[in-house]
């Protein structure tokens, strides 16, 4: 199955999770209908400098989040750390984080939340 990009369905979240401003995602698989795996969420977020999605838990599931573009700070479980192009986060059932845009350019990550 192939899908373009200018087919992702289009969602818009203001201070998501208690952060700050607009979040766009862009969701590139619907995990209900398109995939066979237990996951929540398949999808390219992009976020503006200064906007962020902020600290929350993940109870039964884990989230991946990977830089595709930009400068993010985020917090895994208390740790603040900066991540760019190419890094990765984990988080894990029981854990939490939080992410924020804190480079010139947009912060944009594919998320993925898998369910167990």
């Amino acid at each position: 199955m192939i899908r373009k990009e200018q087919e992702y369905k289009l969602d818009i979240r203001e201070d998501m999770r208690g952060g700050s401003g607009a979040i766009k995602i862009q969701h590139i698989w619907n995990p209900q209908e398109d995939l066979n795996a237990n996951n929540r969420l398949f999808a390219k977020m992009s976020i503006d400098p200064g906007n962020s999605i902020g600290l929350h838990k993940h109870d039964n599931e884990e989230e991946v989040f990977v830089i595709l573009d930009g400068k993010a700070e985020v917090d895994d479980n208390g740790e603040k750390k900066i991540l760019e192009k190419g890094d990765s986060i984990l988080t894990k059932g029981g854990e939490s984080h939080s992410i924020k845009s804190i480079g010139e350019e947009p912060l944009v990550l594919i998320a993925v939340i898998s369910c167990y």
